[in-house]
């Protein structure tokens, strides 16, 4: 009976064997190659497309503003009279030298038409027909210096009436009524701006540009695609993005020596007038794109002075350090310009769940705020970036994730 005991009590209980851990779950990406836009934010001013400085052209006393001041005003509308009347004297006075220089035309007309035959016939001599022609040939001058003071008199007093010469919005009035203006000089009455569409210029580093070349002549990078002007976005100065997006016009030839900056310009629509020239704002503009590049989040970079690494999830669990190329930094994303190839799993969070190289347990990792993670079943869509390259969120197969 004895050994009969000893023998049951030698067998093992399957249900009091230990039982193994499951293994920690780590938010991963799945990469895809792509083409990406390469962002540069710059600092910028805003300025009216179109100034204009409206000014007294004729002199005279202010008698009436026929506009509100801060409004929008028309092309060609009326926004001062000058006190006419010695306007008007003068205009009438020029009319009248011109009816005196055309009667003396009409005499010396007559003159010369009747010595022509005159002469001919020897009844006159030729130097008097000579007299003659020439006097009308004079008084043809005179009227045509009539004609011209007739002319400048008309828009002297035109010019009383003093008008837009673009649409846009008007500032304040610097004279008031019966105040003495274009007396000796072109008075300034008001300043007229053209708010939309708006320019913005902005600077980029010299240095920064010849990076950006060297590249692209190396096809390490390629212009960036799409229409002949470049599409930048506007950043408010509280952060914000603006609604619409302008286009790139030019970048200045010349580099400041002063600062090492290029200056280049933009322009921007604004139909609600919400920007104001003079603001701060800073410009994003797509210069170029990385091809065969991807982003990551910026969490799943690790950043060190000896080089940038990434955590890649093995088919089998394991966790295996990679270095990368990082480039610039594009909506809270780093550009990943060489190191992975498409399809391998990124780790992206759970870094303190687990020790060592693993093995770990994939599942598809969510941003803050996003919906929850959809079933390893179920596809899922990529995040698009910029210009079209991606990092998908494609859950892991069966196999790997029950490793």
């Amino acid at each position: 009976m004895g050994v009969v005991w000893l023998s049951a009590c030698g067998k093992a209980d399957p249900a009091s064997a230990p039982v193994a851990p499951p293994l920690p779950q780590v938010g991963v990406v799945t990469v895809a190659l792509g083409d990406v836009a390469l962002l540069t934010e710059l600092p910028g001013r805003l300025e009216s497309s179109r100034v204009a400085q409206v000014r007294a052209r004729a002199a005279g006393i202010v008698q009436k503003r026929w506009f509100t001041e801060g409004g929008a005003v028309r092309a060609g509308q009326r926004l001062f009279s000058i006190d006419p009347a010695p306007l008007k004297a003068a205009f009438d006075s020029a009319q009248a030298s011109l009816a005196r220089a055309q009667a003396n035309l009409t005499q010396a007309t007559a003159l010369a038409e009747r010595y022509a035959p005159l002469a001919e016939a020897n009844a006159v001599s030729q130097q008097e027909y000579a007299n003659a022609v020439a006097a009308q040939k004079q008084a043809q001058a005179d009227v045509a210096v009539a004609n011209a003071a007739v002319q400048a008199a008309r828009i002297n007093l035109d010019h009383a009436t003093v008008v837009s010469p673009i649409a846009g919005r008007i500032g304040r009035a610097l004279v008031t009524e019966g105040a003495l203006v274009g007396q000796g000089e072109a008075t300034p009455l008001a300043v007229v701006q053209q708010m939309d569409p708006l320019y913005v210029n902005f600077t980029q580093s010299a240095a920064e540009v010849m990076r950006l070349r060297k590249a692209l002549e190396a096809g390490q990078l390629r212009r960036a695609s799409g229409s002949a002007a470049a599409a930048v976005a506007i950043v408010l100065e509280d952060g914000t993005l603006y609604g619409q997006s302008g286009k790139l016009l030019f970048s200045d030839m010349s580099v400041d020596p002063s600062t090492g900056q290029i200056t280049l310009r933009a322009e921007v629509p604004n139909p609600k007038g919400e920007l104001l020239p003079g603001l701060y704002v800073r410009v994003r503009v797509s210069q170029a794109e990385a091809r065969n590049a991807i982003t990551l989040p910026q969490q799943a970079v690790a950043r060190a002075p000896s080089g940038d690494t990434v955590t890649v999830v093995a088919p089998d669990g394991q966790l295996v350090p990679r270095p990368v190329k990082v480039g610039d930094a594009q909506d809270g994303r780093w550009v990943i310009l060489s190191g992975l190839q498409a399809g391998e799993q990124v780790m992206v969070d759970g870094f303190q769940k687990v020790r060592g190289t693993g093995p770990v347990k994939p599942v598809p990792w969510q941003p803050s705020g996003a919906t929850a993670a959809v079933p390893a079943s179920a596809p899922t869509a990529a995040v698009a970036t910029k210009a079209g390259g991606s990092v998908s969120s494609t859950a892991p197969s069966t196999s790997s994730a029950s490793r």
